[in-house]
């Protein structure tokens, strides 16, 4: 399945559209990171274990809109977005959206 950003794929020709499809998941980090990510905001730098649970966030939302998308007949999804929300204290959504079409 093709996955874009943009909203036309060079050298495709979209030949029915099928609507938005989205994905979604919630993800928090345990306490004991959080509590290592609170020193690491006192002195500065990247906040690794924030930056990989983001990052598996991205890939299950997408995967969410993926089956979704093929669950009605699409065979791309174009015009891709993210939305990323807190929900609660050390947790957050990340919203994956776009519009699923067929492409030839």
């Amino acid at each position: 399945m093709i996955i874009s950003n943009i909203e036309i794929i060079p050298g495709k020709r979209v030949v029915e559209h099928l609507g938005l499809v989205q994905g979604s998941t919630v993800r928090a980090k345990h306490v004991g990171k959080d509590i290592a990510a609170g020193f690491k905001n006192l002195f500065g730098g990247e906040l690794g274990n924030y930056t990989e649970l983001l990052q598996e966030s991205r890939e299950e939302a997408v995967q969410r809109m993926q089956e979704q998308a093929a669950a009605i007949g699409a065979n791309a999804v174009i015009n891709v977005r993210f939305s990323t929300s807190a929900i609660t204290a050390g947790a957050s959504e990340i919203l994956a959206y776009g519009t699923a079409v067929v492409m030839e």
